[in-house]
Protein backbone atom coordinates (compact mmCIF):
# COMPACT_ATOMS: atom_id res chain seq x y z
CA UNK A 1 0.00 0.00 0.00
CA UNK A 2 1.35 3.42 -0.93
CA UNK A 3 2.35 5.98 1.68
CA UNK A 4 -0.47 8.42 0.76
CA UNK A 5 -3.03 5.69 1.34
CA UNK A 6 -1.41 4.78 4.68
CA UNK A 7 -1.58 8.42 5.69
CA UNK A 8 -5.32 8.39 4.99
CA UNK A 9 -6.05 5.05 6.65
CA UNK A 10 -4.29 5.79 9.96
CA UNK A 11 -6.54 8.63 11.17
CA UNK A 12 -9.58 6.96 9.65
CA UNK A 13 -8.89 3.79 11.63
CA UNK A 14 -8.51 5.82 14.79
CA UNK A 15 -11.86 7.49 14.21
CA UNK A 16 -13.49 4.12 13.62
CA UNK A 17 -12.07 2.73 16.85
CA UNK A 18 -13.25 5.75 18.82
CA UNK A 19 -16.71 5.55 17.28
CA UNK A 20 -17.06 1.83 17.96
CA UNK A 21 -16.94 1.96 21.77
CA UNK A 22 -17.17 5.43 23.26
CA UNK A 23 -18.37 6.40 26.78
CA UNK A 24 -18.79 10.09 25.91
CA UNK A 25 -21.91 11.81 27.20
CA UNK A 26 -22.75 9.29 29.94
CA UNK A 27 -22.07 10.24 33.57
CA UNK A 28 -23.93 10.84 36.86
CA UNK A 29 -25.61 14.24 36.99
CA UNK A 30 -27.37 14.57 40.36
CA UNK A 31 -25.84 16.64 43.16
CA UNK A 32 -25.82 15.95 46.92
CA UNK A 33 -27.40 18.40 49.31
CA UNK A 34 -24.62 20.62 50.65
CA UNK A 35 -24.12 20.27 54.39
CA UNK A 36 -22.97 23.88 54.70
CA UNK A 37 -26.40 25.07 53.56
CA UNK A 38 -27.93 23.24 56.51
CA UNK A 39 -25.70 24.77 59.17
CA UNK A 40 -28.33 27.43 59.83
CA UNK A 41 -30.37 24.75 61.61
CA UNK A 42 -28.11 25.04 64.67
CA UNK A 43 -29.39 25.98 68.13
CA UNK A 44 -27.62 26.58 71.47
CA UNK A 45 -24.44 24.53 71.89
CA UNK A 46 -24.73 21.46 74.14
CA UNK A 47 -22.92 18.11 74.19
CA UNK A 48 -23.93 15.38 71.78
CA UNK A 49 -25.28 12.14 73.29
CA UNK A 50 -22.59 10.05 74.96
CA UNK A 51 -21.80 6.62 73.53
CA UNK A 52 -23.73 5.01 76.40
CA UNK A 53 -26.35 7.73 76.65
CA UNK A 54 -28.97 5.46 78.20
CA UNK A 55 -26.97 5.38 81.43
CA UNK A 56 -27.87 9.04 81.88
CA UNK A 57 -31.35 7.95 82.99
CA UNK A 58 -29.78 6.50 86.12
CA UNK A 59 -31.65 3.19 85.85
CA UNK A 60 -29.45 0.14 86.41
CA UNK A 61 -32.21 -2.18 85.23
CA UNK A 62 -32.41 -0.39 81.88
CA UNK A 63 -28.61 -0.42 81.50
CA UNK A 64 -28.43 -4.16 82.24
CA UNK A 65 -31.17 -4.95 79.73
CA UNK A 66 -29.48 -2.85 77.05
CA UNK A 67 -26.24 -4.77 77.54
CA UNK A 68 -28.11 -8.06 77.21
CA UNK A 69 -29.78 -6.88 74.02
CA UNK A 70 -26.46 -5.79 72.50
CA UNK A 71 -24.99 -9.21 73.27
CA UNK A 72 -27.91 -11.44 72.26
CA UNK A 73 -30.23 -9.79 69.72
CA UNK A 74 -30.10 -11.80 66.44
CA UNK A 75 -30.83 -8.78 64.22
CA UNK A 76 -27.70 -7.03 65.52
CA UNK A 77 -25.68 -10.20 65.03
CA UNK A 78 -26.95 -10.32 61.43
CA UNK A 79 -25.68 -6.79 60.85
CA UNK A 80 -22.27 -7.71 62.26
CA UNK A 81 -22.11 -10.79 60.03
CA UNK A 82 -22.89 -8.62 57.01
CA UNK A 83 -19.81 -6.59 57.93
CA UNK A 84 -17.74 -9.78 57.83
CA UNK A 85 -19.20 -10.69 54.43
CA UNK A 86 -18.40 -7.21 53.10
CA UNK A 87 -14.83 -7.50 54.37
CA UNK A 88 -14.49 -10.86 52.61
CA UNK A 89 -15.72 -9.20 49.39
CA UNK A 90 -13.00 -6.56 49.78
CA UNK A 91 -10.38 -9.28 50.18
CA UNK A 92 -11.67 -11.13 47.12
CA UNK A 93 -11.67 -7.97 44.99
CA UNK A 94 -8.17 -7.06 46.11
CA UNK A 95 -6.93 -10.56 45.34
CA UNK A 96 -8.12 -10.26 41.74
CA UNK A 97 -5.57 -7.48 41.16
CA UNK A 98 -2.64 -9.66 42.15
CA UNK A 99 -0.74 -12.14 39.94
CA UNK A 100 -2.58 -15.43 39.51
CA UNK A 101 -0.89 -18.84 39.27
CA UNK A 102 -2.70 -22.04 38.31
CA UNK A 103 -1.69 -25.67 37.87
CA UNK A 104 -3.50 -28.03 35.53
CA UNK A 105 -3.05 -31.73 34.84
CA UNK A 106 -4.78 -33.69 32.09
CA UNK A 107 -3.90 -37.39 31.78
CA UNK A 108 -6.26 -39.17 29.38
CA UNK A 109 -6.11 -42.76 28.11
CA UNK A 110 -7.55 -42.06 24.65
CA UNK A 111 -8.48 -44.08 21.56
CA UNK A 112 -7.31 -42.14 18.49
CA UNK A 113 -9.35 -42.32 15.31
CA UNK A 114 -7.88 -44.18 12.39
CA UNK A 115 -9.45 -41.75 9.91
CA UNK A 116 -8.09 -38.51 11.31
CA UNK A 117 -4.80 -36.64 11.17
CA UNK A 118 -3.04 -38.71 13.87
CA UNK A 119 -0.45 -40.90 12.14
CA UNK A 120 0.33 -44.58 12.88
CA UNK A 121 1.08 -46.25 15.16
CA UNK A 122 -1.29 -44.12 17.31
CA UNK A 123 -4.08 -44.10 14.72
CA UNK A 124 -6.73 -46.65 15.61
CA UNK A 125 -5.12 -47.52 18.97
CA UNK A 126 -5.29 -46.55 22.66
CA UNK A 127 -2.62 -44.29 24.09
CA UNK A 128 -2.11 -41.74 26.84
CA UNK A 129 -2.57 -38.06 25.99
CA UNK A 130 -0.85 -36.09 28.74
CA UNK A 131 -0.61 -32.40 29.58
CA UNK A 132 0.88 -30.89 32.76
CA UNK A 133 1.08 -27.11 32.94
CA UNK A 134 1.72 -24.23 35.35
CA UNK A 135 0.30 -20.92 34.13
CA UNK A 136 0.60 -17.39 35.48
CA UNK A 137 -1.23 -14.20 34.57
CA UNK A 138 -1.30 -10.62 35.78
CA UNK A 139 -3.76 -8.01 34.60
CA UNK A 140 -2.13 -4.60 34.35
CA UNK A 141 -4.36 -1.94 35.92
CA UNK A 142 -3.40 0.75 33.41
CA UNK A 143 -6.78 2.50 33.45
CA UNK A 144 -7.74 2.05 37.12
CA UNK A 145 -10.45 -0.60 36.75
CA UNK A 146 -9.17 -2.81 39.54
CA UNK A 147 -8.51 0.15 41.83
CA UNK A 148 -12.05 1.42 41.26
CA UNK A 149 -13.51 -2.04 41.89
CA UNK A 150 -11.56 -2.28 45.15
CA UNK A 151 -12.68 1.20 46.21
CA UNK A 152 -16.28 0.20 45.50
CA UNK A 153 -15.95 -2.91 47.67
CA UNK A 154 -14.33 -0.87 50.44
CA UNK A 155 -17.19 1.64 50.25
CA UNK A 156 -19.76 -1.13 50.65
CA UNK A 157 -17.79 -2.60 53.53
CA UNK A 158 -17.71 0.74 55.34
CA UNK A 159 -21.41 1.18 54.62
CA UNK A 160 -22.01 -2.22 56.24
CA UNK A 161 -20.03 -1.10 59.29
CA UNK A 162 -22.15 2.05 59.55
CA UNK A 163 -25.30 -0.05 59.08
CA UNK A 164 -24.22 -2.21 62.02
CA UNK A 165 -23.83 0.93 64.12
CA UNK A 166 -27.26 2.13 62.99
CA UNK A 167 -28.71 -1.24 63.99
CA UNK A 168 -27.07 -0.88 67.40
CA UNK A 169 -28.52 2.60 67.91
CA UNK A 170 -31.96 1.40 66.80
CA UNK A 171 -31.83 -1.60 69.14
CA UNK A 172 -30.86 0.50 72.15
CA UNK A 173 -33.58 3.05 71.41
CA UNK A 174 -36.19 0.28 71.06
CA UNK A 175 -35.16 -1.23 74.40
CA UNK A 176 -35.34 2.17 76.10
CA UNK A 177 -38.69 2.99 74.49
CA UNK A 178 -40.28 -0.29 75.60
CA UNK A 179 -38.64 0.05 79.02
CA UNK A 180 -40.38 3.37 79.58
CA UNK A 181 -43.51 1.90 78.03
CA UNK A 182 -43.41 -0.82 80.69
CA UNK A 183 -42.78 1.80 83.37
CA UNK A 184 -45.76 3.79 82.11
CA UNK A 185 -48.10 0.79 82.17
CA UNK A 186 -46.93 -0.19 85.66
CA UNK A 187 -47.53 3.35 86.91
CA UNK A 188 -50.97 3.42 85.31
CA UNK A 189 -51.61 0.06 86.94
CA UNK A 190 -50.67 1.54 90.30
CA UNK A 191 -52.92 4.54 89.70
CA UNK A 192 -55.79 2.25 88.73
CA UNK A 193 -55.26 0.24 91.91
CA UNK A 194 -55.34 3.42 93.99
CA UNK A 195 -58.45 4.55 92.13
CA UNK A 196 -60.19 1.25 92.84
CA UNK A 197 -59.37 1.51 96.54
CA UNK A 198 -60.68 5.06 96.51
CA UNK A 199 -63.88 3.95 94.79
CA UNK A 200 -64.34 1.09 97.24
CA UNK A 201 -64.14 3.62 100.06
CA UNK A 202 -66.78 5.71 98.31
CA UNK A 203 -68.94 2.58 97.93
CA UNK A 204 -68.69 1.91 101.67
CA UNK A 205 -69.68 5.51 102.32
CA UNK A 206 -72.72 5.15 100.06
CA UNK A 207 -73.79 2.01 101.90
CA UNK A 208 -73.50 3.83 105.21
CA UNK A 209 -75.64 6.66 103.87
CA UNK A 210 -78.22 4.16 102.59
CA UNK A 211 -78.37 2.57 106.03
CA UNK A 212 -78.93 6.06 107.45
CA UNK A 213 -81.70 6.69 104.92
CA UNK A 214 -79.78 9.44 103.14
CA UNK A 215 -79.19 7.68 99.77
CA UNK A 216 -80.99 5.19 97.59
CA UNK A 217 -80.04 2.09 95.60
CA UNK A 218 -79.32 4.35 92.62
CA UNK A 219 -76.20 5.78 94.28
CA UNK A 220 -75.13 2.30 95.36
CA UNK A 221 -75.37 0.94 91.81
CA UNK A 222 -73.39 3.91 90.50
CA UNK A 223 -70.63 3.35 93.06
CA UNK A 224 -70.55 -0.39 92.34
CA UNK A 225 -70.22 0.40 88.63
CA UNK A 226 -67.14 2.51 89.31
CA UNK A 227 -65.49 -0.33 91.25
CA UNK A 228 -66.26 -2.79 88.45
CA UNK A 229 -64.87 -0.33 85.90
CA UNK A 230 -61.62 -0.19 87.89
CA UNK A 231 -61.33 -3.98 87.73
CA UNK A 232 -61.72 -3.87 83.94
CA UNK A 233 -59.02 -1.20 83.71
CA UNK A 234 -56.67 -3.29 85.86
CA UNK A 235 -57.12 -6.31 83.58
CA UNK A 236 -56.48 -4.20 80.49
CA UNK A 237 -53.35 -2.75 82.05
CA UNK A 238 -52.14 -6.22 83.02
CA UNK A 239 -52.36 -7.19 79.34
CA UNK A 240 -50.40 -4.07 78.32
CA UNK A 241 -47.72 -4.81 80.94
CA UNK A 242 -47.36 -8.37 79.63
CA UNK A 243 -46.98 -7.12 76.05
CA UNK A 244 -44.23 -4.68 77.04
CA UNK A 245 -42.38 -7.43 78.91
CA UNK A 246 -42.67 -9.73 75.90
CA UNK A 247 -41.26 -7.01 73.63
CA UNK A 248 -38.31 -6.44 75.96
CA UNK A 249 -37.67 -10.18 76.13
CA UNK A 250 -37.54 -10.39 72.33
CA UNK A 251 -35.23 -7.40 72.06
CA UNK A 252 -32.86 -8.90 74.63
CA UNK A 253 -32.85 -12.29 72.91
CA UNK A 254 -34.89 -14.15 75.54
CA UNK A 255 -38.08 -16.22 75.66
CA UNK A 256 -41.35 -14.27 76.21
CA UNK A 257 -41.78 -15.45 79.82
CA UNK A 258 -38.17 -14.72 80.82
CA UNK A 259 -39.10 -11.23 82.05
CA UNK A 260 -42.49 -12.07 83.57
CA UNK A 261 -41.63 -10.28 86.82
CA UNK A 262 -39.63 -7.39 85.37
CA UNK A 263 -40.39 -3.97 86.84
CA UNK A 264 -39.40 -0.51 85.62
CA UNK A 265 -39.86 3.06 86.75
CA UNK A 266 -40.25 6.38 85.02
CA UNK A 267 -36.84 8.02 85.47
CA UNK A 268 -36.35 11.71 86.26
CA UNK A 269 -36.80 13.89 83.20
CA UNK A 270 -33.78 15.24 81.37
CA UNK A 271 -33.34 18.09 78.94
CA UNK A 272 -31.53 17.43 75.65
CA UNK A 273 -31.33 20.65 73.59
CA UNK A 274 -30.19 20.47 70.01
CA UNK A 275 -26.38 20.67 69.52
CA UNK A 276 -24.83 23.47 67.49
CA UNK A 277 -23.54 23.08 63.92
CA UNK A 278 -26.20 20.50 63.18
CA UNK A 279 -25.92 20.67 59.38
CA UNK A 280 -22.22 19.72 59.36
CA UNK A 281 -21.73 17.67 62.51
CA UNK A 282 -24.79 15.50 61.98
CA UNK A 283 -23.11 14.01 58.90
CA UNK A 284 -20.58 12.20 61.05
CA UNK A 285 -22.95 11.46 63.94
CA UNK A 286 -25.75 9.63 62.15
CA UNK A 287 -24.70 6.14 61.13
CA UNK A 288 -27.37 5.98 58.42
CA UNK A 289 -25.94 9.14 56.83
CA UNK A 290 -22.42 7.74 56.95
CA UNK A 291 -23.64 4.48 55.41
CA UNK A 292 -25.42 6.31 52.61
CA UNK A 293 -22.32 8.41 51.94
CA UNK A 294 -20.25 5.27 51.43
CA UNK A 295 -22.93 3.80 49.17
CA UNK A 296 -22.64 6.88 46.98
CA UNK A 297 -18.86 6.45 46.94
CA UNK A 298 -19.25 2.79 45.96
CA UNK A 299 -21.74 3.66 43.21
CA UNK A 300 -19.39 6.29 41.77
CA UNK A 301 -16.53 3.80 41.73
CA UNK A 302 -18.82 1.34 39.90
CA UNK A 303 -19.27 4.06 37.27
CA UNK A 304 -15.49 4.20 36.93
CA UNK A 305 -15.36 0.42 36.52
CA UNK A 306 -17.98 0.56 33.77
CA UNK A 307 -16.10 3.36 32.01
CA UNK A 308 -12.81 1.43 31.99
CA UNK A 309 -14.54 -1.38 30.08
CA UNK A 310 -14.18 0.82 27.00
CA UNK A 311 -10.38 0.80 27.28
CA UNK A 312 -7.85 -1.92 26.41
CA UNK A 313 -7.39 -4.79 28.82
CA UNK A 314 -3.78 -5.99 28.98
CA UNK A 315 -2.68 -9.21 30.67
CA UNK A 316 0.83 -10.56 31.06
CA UNK A 317 0.69 -14.34 30.69
CA UNK A 318 3.27 -17.08 30.98
CA UNK A 319 3.14 -20.86 31.12
CA UNK A 320 5.46 -23.84 31.47
CA UNK A 321 4.54 -27.49 31.21
CA UNK A 322 4.98 -30.95 29.82
CA UNK A 323 2.93 -32.42 27.00
CA UNK A 324 3.26 -35.81 25.33
CA UNK A 325 1.52 -38.76 23.77
CA UNK A 326 2.30 -41.78 25.89
CA UNK A 327 3.37 -41.81 29.51
CA UNK A 328 6.92 -42.91 28.68
CA UNK A 329 7.58 -39.61 26.87
CA UNK A 330 6.10 -37.25 29.48
CA UNK A 331 9.35 -36.62 31.38
CA UNK A 332 11.56 -36.27 28.32
CA UNK A 333 13.18 -32.91 27.63
CA UNK A 334 11.37 -32.72 24.33
CA UNK A 335 8.00 -32.77 26.10
CA UNK A 336 8.52 -29.30 27.53
CA UNK A 337 6.40 -26.41 26.32
CA UNK A 338 6.52 -22.84 27.59
CA UNK A 339 5.76 -19.31 26.55
CA UNK A 340 5.20 -15.76 27.74
CA UNK A 341 3.79 -12.53 26.40
CA UNK A 342 1.07 -9.90 26.62
CA UNK A 343 -2.61 -10.50 25.87
CA UNK A 344 -4.63 -7.52 24.65
CA UNK A 345 -8.40 -7.14 24.53
CA UNK A 346 -9.97 -4.01 23.06
CA UNK A 347 -13.76 -3.68 22.57
CA UNK A 348 -14.67 -2.53 19.08
CA UNK A 349 -18.30 -3.37 18.37
CA UNK A 350 -20.40 -4.33 21.43
CA UNK A 351 -23.84 -3.50 20.08
CA UNK A 352 -24.26 -0.75 22.67
CA UNK A 353 -23.78 -3.14 25.60
CA UNK A 354 -20.97 -1.17 27.23
CA UNK A 355 -22.80 2.15 26.88
CA UNK A 356 -25.91 0.58 28.39
CA UNK A 357 -23.87 -0.75 31.31
CA UNK A 358 -22.31 2.66 31.90
CA UNK A 359 -25.73 4.33 31.71
CA UNK A 360 -27.09 1.85 34.26
CA UNK A 361 -24.20 2.45 36.68
CA UNK A 362 -24.60 6.22 36.25
CA UNK A 363 -28.31 6.00 37.02
CA UNK A 364 -27.55 3.90 40.09
CA UNK A 365 -25.05 6.54 41.24
CA UNK A 366 -27.64 9.28 40.79
CA UNK A 367 -30.14 7.18 42.74
CA UNK A 368 -27.59 6.76 45.54
CA UNK A 369 -27.06 10.54 45.65
CA UNK A 370 -30.80 11.10 45.91
CA UNK A 371 -30.86 8.46 48.64
CA UNK A 372 -28.27 10.54 50.47
CA UNK A 373 -30.37 13.69 50.03
CA UNK A 374 -33.49 11.93 51.31
CA UNK A 375 -31.66 10.46 54.30
CA UNK A 376 -30.20 13.84 55.23
CA UNK A 377 -33.56 15.61 55.01
CA UNK A 378 -35.21 12.84 57.04
CA UNK A 379 -32.48 13.08 59.69
CA UNK A 380 -32.97 16.83 60.05
CA UNK A 381 -36.75 16.41 60.23
CA UNK A 382 -36.45 13.74 62.92
CA UNK A 383 -34.25 15.99 65.06
CA UNK A 384 -36.55 18.97 64.58
CA UNK A 385 -39.63 16.85 65.36
CA UNK A 386 -38.22 15.54 68.62
CA UNK A 387 -37.01 18.96 69.73
CA UNK A 388 -40.47 20.38 69.00
CA UNK A 389 -42.06 17.49 70.90
CA UNK A 390 -39.88 18.03 73.97
CA UNK A 391 -40.57 21.75 74.00
CA UNK A 392 -44.32 21.16 73.67
CA UNK A 393 -44.27 18.43 76.33
CA UNK A 394 -42.50 20.75 78.76
CA UNK A 395 -45.31 23.28 78.36
CA UNK A 396 -47.99 20.58 78.57
CA UNK A 397 -46.52 19.21 81.80
CA UNK A 398 -46.56 22.62 83.43
CA UNK A 399 -50.22 23.12 82.50
CA UNK A 400 -51.13 19.56 83.47
CA UNK A 401 -49.57 19.94 86.92
CA UNK A 402 -51.92 22.86 87.56
CA UNK A 403 -54.89 20.92 86.18
CA UNK A 404 -54.06 17.89 88.30
CA UNK A 405 -53.83 19.98 91.47
CA UNK A 406 -57.19 21.55 90.74
CA UNK A 407 -58.77 18.15 90.04
CA UNK A 408 -57.43 16.64 93.28
CA UNK A 409 -58.75 19.60 95.27
CA UNK A 410 -62.14 19.42 93.54
CA UNK A 411 -62.49 15.70 94.27
CA UNK A 412 -61.54 16.11 97.93
CA UNK A 413 -64.04 18.97 98.30
CA UNK A 414 -66.83 17.06 96.51
CA UNK A 415 -66.26 14.04 98.74
CA UNK A 416 -66.29 16.20 101.90
CA UNK A 417 -69.54 17.90 100.85
CA UNK A 418 -71.09 14.52 100.07
CA UNK A 419 -70.06 13.13 103.46
CA UNK A 420 -71.53 16.19 105.16
CA UNK A 421 -74.75 15.90 103.20
CA UNK A 422 -74.19 19.18 101.41
CA UNK A 423 -73.58 17.76 97.92
CA UNK A 424 -74.99 15.00 95.75
CA UNK A 425 -73.31 11.88 94.45
CA UNK A 426 -73.23 13.15 90.87
CA UNK A 427 -70.65 15.76 91.92
CA UNK A 428 -68.49 12.98 93.39
CA UNK A 429 -68.79 10.97 90.17
CA UNK A 430 -67.77 13.93 88.02
CA UNK A 431 -64.84 14.82 90.27
CA UNK A 432 -63.73 11.19 90.36
CA UNK A 433 -63.62 10.96 86.57
CA UNK A 434 -61.70 14.23 86.30
CA UNK A 435 -59.05 13.34 88.87
CA UNK A 436 -58.49 9.90 87.33
CA UNK A 437 -58.08 11.45 83.86
CA UNK A 438 -55.57 13.99 85.19
CA UNK A 439 -53.53 11.33 86.96
CA UNK A 440 -53.36 9.32 83.75
CA UNK A 441 -52.47 12.42 81.77
CA UNK A 442 -49.58 13.16 84.12
CA UNK A 443 -48.21 9.65 83.75
CA UNK A 444 -48.68 9.74 79.96
CA UNK A 445 -46.88 13.07 79.60
CA UNK A 446 -43.98 11.85 81.71
CA UNK A 447 -43.65 8.69 79.63
CA UNK A 448 -43.97 10.64 76.37
CA UNK A 449 -41.25 13.03 77.52
CA UNK A 450 -38.88 10.15 78.24
CA UNK A 451 -39.75 8.49 74.93
CA UNK A 452 -39.08 11.76 73.12
CA UNK A 453 -35.70 12.00 74.87
CA UNK A 454 -34.88 8.52 73.60
CA UNK A 455 -36.01 9.45 70.08
CA UNK A 456 -33.91 12.64 70.16
CA UNK A 457 -30.85 10.71 71.31
CA UNK A 458 -31.37 8.34 68.38
CA UNK A 459 -31.99 11.22 65.95
CA UNK A 460 -28.71 12.81 67.08
CA UNK A 461 -26.84 9.61 66.31
CA UNK A 462 -27.14 7.74 69.59
CA UNK A 463 -23.55 8.42 70.58
CA UNK A 464 -22.14 7.28 67.23
CA UNK A 465 -19.24 9.28 65.80
CA UNK A 466 -17.68 8.33 62.47
CA UNK A 467 -13.90 7.99 62.49
CA UNK A 468 -13.63 9.03 58.83
CA UNK A 469 -13.63 12.66 57.72
CA UNK A 470 -17.09 13.85 56.74
CA UNK A 471 -16.55 17.59 56.49
CA UNK A 472 -16.03 17.34 52.73
CA UNK A 473 -19.26 15.69 51.66
CA UNK A 474 -18.88 13.29 48.75
CA UNK A 475 -15.55 14.69 47.51
CA UNK A 476 -15.34 12.16 44.71
CA UNK A 477 -18.58 13.20 43.06
CA UNK A 478 -16.84 15.78 40.91
CA UNK A 479 -14.23 13.21 39.95
CA UNK A 480 -16.94 11.07 38.39
CA UNK A 481 -17.96 13.80 35.95
CA UNK A 482 -16.76 13.49 32.34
Amino acid sequence: MSRPRLALWAPASTLVLVACANPAGIAPSHQPTAAAALAQTSIAATPWPAEQWWQGFGDSGLSALVEQALARQPSLQQALLRVQAAQAAVDATGAAAKPQVQFSADLTDQHFTAKGMVPPPLAGHMSWNNDLQVGASWELDLFGRQRAALDSAIGLQRAAEADAQAARVLLVSQVATHWFGLARQLELQQLAQQSMQQREQVLNLVRQRIDAGLDSAVERHQAEGLVAQSRVELESLAEAVARERHALAELSGQAPQALATLTARLAPLKSRPLPAALGVDLLGRRADLVAQRWRVEAALRDVDVARTQFYPNINLVAFFGLSSLGLDNLLNAGARNFGAGPALRLPLFEGGRLRAQLAARSAEADAAVEGWNATLLRALREVADEVASLQALDRQQQAQAQANGAAESAFALALQRYQAGLGNFLSVLAADGTVLAQRRAGSDLKARHLTAEVALARALGGGYHATTQTSAVLPSLAAARP
